[in-house]
C-alpha cells in the first residue's frame, strides 16, 4: 500500500495538549513496567467480568471508577504546568491508598452495604462516600480540566443552599448525610452513567485500540484518500469521508481531531484550503463521528440505558441524522473549492485500489460488528466478535511479514508472530486505559450531578419551567433546551456532555410532549454540537492549533459548517420520519428531501451554487427554501423543489462553465 503521509507534513501534536487538564508523567524503570500490568489487568478484567463471569454491578463500578482513579492519579501530574516528571512522586499515596481501599470496602463488604440501604448508612460508608467524591473531583480535574468539577461542585453546592435560593431553584435542602449517600451510591457516582461506563464504554474503546493497533485506521484513511483524494477540494473531502469510517468508534471529538488532522490538515492546506478553513472542517468532521452509528461515540449506549431501549434502535434512529450531518459537510468542501478553485491531489501520489482490494480484510472488524449489531446480537458480542477479528488480523499480518519479507520457516514465523501478536494484545490493553482514564473520570463526575438533580427535584421544576415556557411558544422551549444542553456540554468531554445535558433538560422536554426518543436524541446533537460551539469549542481549538489557524475563525468556519445539524433536531421534533420512525414511504420522503435541503442551506452559506456565485436575496431564497425542504411536509417540499428548480436554471444559464482558473495553491 502507498505510504501516503509521505504528501504530508506530520503535524506532531498530542491530544493531552489539547483536552487534559495536566500533563502525563513519562514514567521510567520498574513504575512503567507496574503501572502498565496494572492497566492491562485492569482492562482485562473488565473484558472477562462483562463476557465470562459477571460479579456484583455496584462492586464492578467501584472497581472501576477508584481502581481506574488510581492509576490516573499515578499518571497524570497535579498541575499543568512545570514538567511532569518521570516518577510517581510519594505524595500521590494521598489519592492513591483511599482510591484502592473505597472499591475493597465494596468488595469485603457487599452484603452489609445492600442492608445498610434501607436501615441507614454507617461510619465507613459515610466515610467511604465523602473522600470518594473528593477523589472523583480531583481525578476529573486532572483528566478533563476545571470545568467538569466545577459544574459538579456546583451542583454539590445547590443542595445545601437551595433553601435560600428563589424560584424553581428553590427546595427543602438535604442533610450533610443524604448528600453523601445520595451522591456517591447507585443515584449518583456509583449509578447509571458509570454503569454505562463499565460496561458498553469500556468495551467499544478497547475495540477502537485494538484496530488502531491493527492499522485499520491507516487502511480507512487510505480508502477515503483512494475514493475522493483526486476530486475538487479531494483532502478536505477526505476529512468527511474519514471521519465518517473512523470518527464514530471514538468517545472524543478532540480525540479524533489530533488522530486524523496530522494526517488530513497538511493535505488540505497543500492544496489550497486556508488554515482557519482547513482546521474547521477537520474539527466539524470529527465531532460528527460523535453523532454516526453504529457506536456514536459511546454516548448513546448512556441513552439506551436510560430510556431502557435496544442499542440498534437508537443507532437506527442516529442513521439519517448523521448522513445529513456528513452530507452538509461534503458540499461545503465542494462549494468552497468550487468557488476557489482548488483542485485534488495527484493520481501518482494517492494509493492504488489494487493494494486496497489486496487489504480490504482491515474493514473486517467493523463490518461485522454492523452486521451483528444488525442481527440483534448484544453490543458486547459484537465488540468482542470484532476485537477477535482484530486479532486474527494482527497475527495473520505478522505471520505474512515473516514469512514473505524475512523469508522464515512456517513454524518459526508462527512462534514469532504469536509472540508479536502477544506483545501488542498487552500493548493494547494498557493503551485501552490510558484512553479510558478521561472518560472513567467524567463519567463519574456527571454521576455526582445527577444524584443532585435527583435528590433536589430540580429536574421537576426544570420541567414545570419549561411546561409554562412552552405555553407561550413550544418552539421557544426547544430553543431554551438547545441553549441549556449546549451551555451544559461547553468545555466537556462529548459523552459527558450529553450525560450531563439529558439529567437536566430530558425530563422537560418529555413532559412538554416530545417523545422520549426525540427528546434525548434532541438533547444528544446539540450537547455533541458544543465541541464547535463558541466561546468554548474544544474541538475547533484542536483543529485551530493543529493548522495553526486563529481560533474564532476557525470555530465560526465550524459552526458554518454544521449549520445543518442545528436545524435537524428541529426537524425530527416536527416529524419522527428523520429518526426512521414511522411508514418507510416517509421516511425516504423526509430524507430526500431534506438533502436537498441541506444542499440549498450551503449554497446559502457558502454563497455559491454550481458553478457561479449567488447575490444576497438569493442567498436568503435558498435557505429559505432548504429549510421548507427539511420541514417533512408535503406543501413545504413542493415550494422549495420550485425555488430549487428556479435556482438551478439561473445558474446553469449564467455560469454554464466552472471557472477553472481562480485558486492559487497555497504553500
Amino acid at each position: 500500500m502507498a505510504d501516503t503521509r509521505s504528501v504530508t507534513d506530520t503535524v506532531n501534536t498530542d491530544v493531552d495538549d489539547m483536552e487534559f487538564a495536566s500533563a502525563r508523567r513519562e514514567l521510567t524503570g520498574w513504575q512503567v513496567h507496574l503501572w502498565r500490568a496494572c492497566a492491562a489487568a485492569f482492562v482485562f478484567w473488565h473484558l472477562w467480568i462483562l463476557l465470562v463471569e459477571p460479579v456484583d454491578p455496584t462492586v464492578s463500578r467501584a472497581v472501576h471508577v477508584f481502581f481506574g482513579a488510581a492509576l490516573g492519579f499515578s499518571l497524570f501530574a497535579p498541575r499543568s504546568s512545570g514538567q511532569p516528571g518521570n516518577r510517581v512522586p510519594w505524595y500521590e499515596l494521598i489519592f492513591i491508598i483511599p482510591a484502592l481501599l473505597i472499591p475493597l470496602h465494596y468488595i469485603f463488604d457487599a452484603d452489609g452495604i445492600e442492608m445498610r440501604t434501607f436501615m441507614g448508612p454507617n461510619t465507613q460508608d459515610l466515610l467511604a462516600a465523602g473522600v470518594g467524591i473528593l477523589l472523583v473531583l480531583e481525578f476529573a480535574r486532572r483528566t478533563a480540566g476545571l470545568v467538569m468539577p466545577l459544574i459538579a461542585i456546583t451542583f454539590i453546592a445547590y443542595c445545601f443552599v437551595g433553601p435560600w435560593l428563589p424560584g424553581i431553584l428553590w427546595h427543602r435542602g438535604v442533610s450533610f448525610d443524604q448528600a453523601l449517600v445520595e451522591l456517591f451510591n447507585n443515584n449518583g457516582v456509583l449509578g447509571t452513567i458509570v454503569q454505562v461506563s463499565a460496561t458498553f464504554i469500556i468495551m467499544f474503546v478497547v475495540f477502537a485500540t485494538f484496530l488502531q493497533t491493527s492499522k485499520a485506521g491507516d487502511y480507512f484513511n487510505d480508502f477515503a484518500l483512494a475514493l475522493v483524494g483526486r476530486l475538487r477540494g479531494g483532502p478536505a473531502k477526505v476529512t468527511v469521508i474519514s471521519g465518517i469510517l473512523f470518527g464514530t468508534i471514538s468517545g472524543s471529538a478532540v480525540a479524533n481531531v489530533v488522530a486524523s488532522g496530522a494526517f488530513t490538515i497538511p493535505m488540505m492546506r497543500r492544496v489550497g484550503y486556508d488554515r482557519a478553513t482547513a482546521g474547521a472542517v477537520e474539527a466539524t468532521s470529527s465531532t460528527g463521528g460523535q453523532i454516526t452509528p453504529p457506536v456514536m461515540g459511546a454516548g448513546a449506549f448512556i441513552m439506551a440505558e436510560v430510556l431502557g431501549i435496544p442499542y440498534t434502535e437508537i443507532a437506527l434512529a442516529g442513521l439519517i441524522p448523521a448522513l445529513l450531518f456528513y452530507v452538509a459537510n461534503y458540499i461545503h468542501c465542494d462549494l468552497n473549492a468550487r468557488k476557489s478553485g482548488i483542485r485534488g491531489l495527484p493520481k501518482e501520489e494517492l494509493p492504488r485500489w489494487v493494494n486496497l482490494a489486496r487489504h480490504a480484510y482491515m474493514a473486517a472488524p467493523l463490518v461485522l460488528l454492523i452486521y451483528m449489531l444488525v442481527q440483534g446480537f448484544s453490543p458486547f458480542r459484537a465488540a468482542a466478535w470484532g476485537i477477535a477479528a482484530t486479532l486474527v488480523i494482527m497475527l495473520g499480518t505478522a505471520l505474512t511479514h515473516r514469512i514473505t519479507r524475512q523469508g522464515q520457516n512456517p513454524l518459526v514465523a508462527m512462534i514469532g508472530a504469536l509472540h508479536e501478536t502477544l506483545a501488542s494484545i498487552y500493548a493494547t490493553l494498557h493503551g485501552s486505559m490510558k484512553e479510558m482514564m478521561q472518560l472513567i473520570a467524567v463519567c463519574a463526575a456527571a454521576g455526582i450531578v445527577a444524584g443532585v438533580i435527583g435528590v433536589t427535584g430540580v429536574g421537576g421544576r426544570f420541567a414545570t419551567m419549561l411546561l409554562d415556557v412552552a405555553g407561550a411558544s413550544a418552539f421557544l422551549a426547544m430553543v431554551f433546551a438547545m441553549c441549556v444542553a449546549i451551555i451544559l456540554g461547553m468545555g466537556v468531554p462529548t459523552t459527558a456532555a450529553y450525560a450531563i445535558a439529558a439529567a437536566v433538560v430530558a425530563p422537560g422536554l418529555i413532559r412538554i410532549g416530545v417523545p422520549p426518543l426525540s427528546a434525548h436524541m434532541f438533547i444528544f446533537y446539540f450537547a455533541i454540537l458544543s465541541a464547535i460551539t463558541p466561546p468554548v469549542a474544544l474541538a475547533s481549538f484542536a483543529a485551530a492549533s493543529m493548522a495553526r489557524a486563529d481560533m474564532w475563525k476557525t470555530s465560526v468556519i465550524a459552526l458554518k459548517l454544521g449549520l445543518a445539524t442545528f436545524i435537524v433536531p428541529y426537524m425530527f421534533w416536527i416529524s419522527p420520519a428523520l429518526l426512521a420512525q414511522g411508514p418507510l414511504p416517509d421516511i425516504l420522503q423526509a430524507f430526500i428531501t431534506a438533502t436537498l435541503g441541506v444542499y440549498l442551506l450551503a449554497c446559502a452559506t457558502e454563497g455559491w451554487m454550481q458553478n457561479g456565485p449567488l447575490p444576497l436575496l438569493l442567498r436568503l431564497l435558498s435557505g429559505a427554501a432548504g429549510l421548507g425542504l427539511m420541514v417533512p411536509e408535503l406543501m413545504t417540499d413542493v415550494a422549495g423543489l420550485a425555488v430549487a428548480g428556479l435556482l438551478w436554471f439561473r445558474q446553469q444559464r449564467l455560469y454554464p462553465k466552472e471557472d477553472a482558473g481562480r485558486a492559487v495553491v497555497q504553500s
